[in-house]
């Protein structure tokens, strides 16, 4: 069994690159407008984690930008396969693809990564389903679909491809959110709890803060990271991922250890 620690600005570069290859282009930007909140409206995310002391004097967060377009699934133009290019230790499995589609409505969107076979990956029956499928709720499911888009990944095996993994799964899987669809796109790693804020501790407080990934000899891993979500209800998050010996798909379990308080 091996531990391999990561520094939290090697892990905050992946997620960067990460984020900025599955950025929607200007042509999927152009139609969001700011929604009008009314009663909700809340102000600006903190930036940094320095600026979270400010957040209690105005109870809340940011708008999200919402697209004006009409309420429809589409393909989107943007290649989630294009994040395993300098991303060394994984890679999509032979004649597997990963495709991508988008909604957009007046109040709200999502996104959605699956993978298919490279056979049926064209432009005709890729877009098929969406004559079925309208709902936000109720994302197309093109032909030949895997259960998930991380059962497409193999990889090295090696501590690093795993975290890779952890990073990559989170990060697809909230591809295109807006508004109340977004989680992930809240939480910003640590590596100390920041200080400029009151925990109320959920339990034990961790003695180990870095990003950590567990190998053992019979090919299971798990990672292990913190992040502290920057958006009402502020918290800190303790995320573990175990994966088994066959695949990088993951079970995930993402707990808040700790509460913000005035």
């Amino acid at each position: 069994m091996s531990i391999q620690k990561f520094p939290l600005a090697t892990v905050n570069k992946i997620r960067r690159y990460i984020q900025d290859v599955l950025a929607l282009a200007d042509t999927e930007q152009r139609s969001q407008v700011w929604a009008d909140l009314g009663e909700t409206e809340e102000p600006p995310e903190p930036e940094s984690l320095d600026d979270l002391s400010g957040v209690f004097t105005f109870g809340g967060l940011a708008p999200e930008e919402v697209a004006t377009s009409q309420g429809r699934w589409q393909l989107s133009t943007v290649n989630p396969a294009a994040t395993l290019l300098k991303l060394s230790g994984l890679r999509l499995k032979s004649e597997l693809r990963w495709v991508s589609y988008l909604y957009r409505a007046q109040q709200e969107g999502r996104g959605l990564v699956v993978a298919v076979p490279e056979s049926l990956s064209t432009i005709s029956l890729l877009e098929k389903p969406l004559a079925k499928h309208q709902d936000i709720d109720h994302p197309p499911q093109p032909e030949g679909a895997l259960d998930h888009f991380m059962d497409a990944i193999e990889g090295d095996r090696s501590p690093g491809s795993f975290l890779l993994a952890s990073l990559l799964h989170r990060e697809l899987q909230e591809f295109g959110a807006l508004g109340k669809r977004c989680n992930w796109s809240h939480h910003r790693l640590v590596e100390v709890p920041p200080p400029q804020v009151k925990w109320r501790w959920q339990g034990e407080q961790p003695k180990d803060w870095s990003a950590k990934v567990k190998v053992l000899p019979d090919g299971q891993a798990a990672t292990e990271f913190f992040t502290c979500r920057v958006q009402n209800p502020i918290a800190l998050y303790r995320h573990l991922d175990q994966f088994p010996a066959a695949h990088y798909n993951p079970s995930s379990l993402d707990k808040a250890i700790a509460i913000a308080y005035k």
